[in-house]
């Protein structure tokens, strides 16, 4: 099922999410429709609170970006109550979008490397750490979770050039080719 993404300016994108347990109601499914929302917008990656739930899940599916990043060496995941536990000093700039903010794209500086603690859709928990393009969408994500879009990232002039079109965004006037909320 294909499930309305929320746009800046709901208030569930900037509350910080709570840890769930393993008897979530359809957890399995709410996974399973969280990719298929994310496949039919053309994200790599989406946030339970960018489907208006305050819950510490994400998903990721980089495989379309393996042509362009090579150094991705992970592709469909489900993060269940992640935490990061690590970043490395080395940071890296690259522009950004998000399907909750669109039509902004922005450069945002993010440490390379990720480490991560988190559970999969079977409940099993691991630690990985993650290197290059996919540590960047699972840093993204992982902001989503704790009340943060990318934007808040960009430099404090670059915010307030984009306070109008996040402006148009928050008062419903988003051209989007996928459903919103």
């Amino acid at each position: 099922m294909i499930l309305p993404i929320y746009l800046y300016g709901q208030p569930v994108l900037r509350k910080p999410t709570e840890d769930i347990g393993n008897d979530y109601p359809e957890l399995d499914a709410l996974i399973d429709n969280m990719f298929q929302t994310m496949y039919q917008s053309d994200g790599v990656g989406l946030a339970a609170p960018q489907v208006g739930l305050p819950i510490r899940l994400f998903v990721i599916d980089a495989t379309p970006m393996k042509e362009d990043f090579p150094d991705i060496d992970c592709a469909k995941k489900a993060f269940i109550n992640p935490k990061i536990i690590g970043v490395s000093e080395e940071t890296v700039a690259y522009e950004e979008g998000c399907l909750s903010v669109p039509g902004i794209h922005e450069r945002v500086i993010r440490p390379k490397t990720v480490t991560i603690n988190y559970f999969d859709r079977n409940w099993e928990e691991h630690t990985d750490t993650f290197d290059g393009f996919f540590a960047r969408i699972v840093q993204h994500e992982y902001d989503h979770l704790e009340g943060h879009v990318f934007t808040d990232r960009v430099s404090p002039i670059r915010r307030q050039m984009l306070s109008g079109k996040l402006q148009k965004i928050q008062k419903g006037k988003a051209n989007c080719s996928y459903k919103t909320k």
